[in-house]
């Protein structure tokens, strides 16, 4: 299957351009562009959007309307977005007339049905711009957020600002036979973490993770420490793991990296890279067994299946005296990295790859 995209899905008509009293842009005189629309779709495709035309012509190249009244504003419109970086990856016109039976006239989806049979579209982040109701019709039968633009609806820098500026959040549940964890996240959010795992100093530590790192985190498990702590940790580990990388979504924008932190006597030393491959490395050897309920055994299990969860590659270099100083000093600098790593610098991907 071919990897899912984010689509932008845009009306022409009184969406990129202005709405023409006659309903056809029949020459160049009538052609006028929206406000702000080229420095929004700059914005989207700057974010990884490809963008599609869907647009309703009724009855072009017809006698009421001939190619030649379409043609020479429509390639205007293109050359003038084509200078500005805005390319199309496909034009979707229909040419019925209203009362013509037809299954590709908005808000039905046949012009675009290929997307949906091919499993092209990222449903979560393709969206639909238009002007009327039947864009928002065809939004919602092709299973992508829709937004009205003009007068009836929001400017194109609101749309701009909704899409690609919101918070990074997420919300995961993880429920096993061993445990049941329940974690959000908001890594454009600080708050103070609310966490429950029952074992305190595992909570001291999570909470190191929150505050230090920058961003909301509530974290709840219900896990089997009759039997003992192992399953509470790691599966702690996978499910807030698996969430920060849900919430940072296809990463463009982030700083990516991150590294490290001293405590008293204790120095703790890491390289951390979202770079979407799970790897742990761990140099470290702590002085006793256990810091509170925490067998201190657990503390790289803990780091490398966050790594695993998250994919992030991970090496951790501890020393020091104190054992306590030296997990809560390993929590702490991770966190620090991944508050620098989470950081937006802007929308371009941080990989000459394409993709992370």
């Amino acid at each position: 299957m071919s990897a899912k995209l984010k689509l932008l899905f845009v009306d022409r008509d009184g969406c990129l351009i202005e709405e023409p009293e006659d309903e056809q842009i029949d020459s160049l005189a009538k052609f006028r562009l929206l406000p702000g629309v080229i420095h929004a779709l700059k914005r989207f495709v700057d974010a990884g959007y490809q963008l599609v035309m869907v647009t309703n012509q009724d009855g072009l190249g017809t006698d009421s309307f001939p190619e030649a009244d379409f043609e020479p504003p429509q390639q205007m419109l293109l050359d003038i977005l084509s200078t500005q970086g805005i390319e199309f990856r496909e034009l979707l016109i229909d040419r019925h007339f209203p009362d013509q039976p037809n299954d590709t006239r908005k808000p039905k989806i046949g012009m675009a049905l290929h997307y949906l049979r091919d499993g092209l579209i990222d449903p979560e982040q393709s969206l639909m711009v238009g002007d009327r109701d039947s864009d928002l019709e065809f939004a919602d039968n092709l299973g992508v957020t829709g937004f009205r633009v003009g007068p009836q609806g929001q400017s194109w820098a609101e749309i701009a600002h909704q899409v690609l500026d919101r918070p990074r959040r997420a919300e995961l549940r993880r429920d096993t036979k061993e445990t049941r964890i329940a974690v959000t996240v908001n890594l454009d959010r600080e708050a103070e973490p609310q966490i429950a795992t029952g074992i305190g100093f595992f909570d001291h530590m999570l909470e190191q993770l929150g505050k230090h790192g920058g961003f909301a985190l509530s974290l709840r498990c219900e896990g089997d420490l009759h039997i003992d702590e192992h399953h509470t940790v790691e599966d702690s580990a996978l499910a807030l793991g698996a969430c920060l990388r849900k919430a940072l979504g296809d990463k463009r924008g982030i700083a990516r990296y991150g590294n490290s932190v001293p405590m008293d006597e204790t120095r703790v030393d890491v390289a951390l890279d979202l770079s979407g491959r799970p790897w742990f490395e761990f140099e470290g050897r702590f002085p006793r067994e256990r810091v509170g309920e925490l067998p201190t055994e657990l503390v790289p299990h803990f780091f490398r299946s966050l790594a695993e969860s998250l994919g992030a590659t991970l090496h951790l270099r501890v020393n020091g005296e104190n054992a306590h100083h030296m997990v809560e000093g390993c929590f702490k600098a991770v966190a620090r990295s991944l508050r620098q790593a989470f950081v937006r610098q802007g929308q371009v991907l941080p990989s000459t790859k394409g993709a992370l």
